[in-house]
C-alpha cells in the first residue's frame, strides 16, 4: 500500500469487515495496516531496535 490508500484498498477492506462493523472498526484496520507497512518500511531500510535494548530499557525479562 502506498502513503495513501486507494478507494479500491478501502473498498476490500469493507468487504472482510463483518456486517455490523463500524466506522471505528474500520480505521483500526486502516491503522494496523499502516502500522505494519511502516515497520516494514523500517526494517528494510535497516531501522530497527534490538529487542535486548527494548527490554533492557523497558526492565522486562530477557
Amino acid at each position: 500500500m502506498s502513503a495513501t490508500m486507494s478507494k479500491d484498498d478501502a473498498h476490500k477492506l469493507i468487504e472482510q469487515l463483518p456486517a455490523n462493523a463500524t466506522w471505528e472498526d474500520l480505521m483500526h484496520e486502516i491503522y494496523i495496516r499502516e502500522t505494519i507497512e511502516k515497520g516494514m518500511a523500517d526494517s528494510q531500510a535497516g531501522n530497527i531496535t534490538n529487542v535486548a535494548d527494548i527490554r533492557k530499557k523497558y526492565g522486562l525479562p530477557e
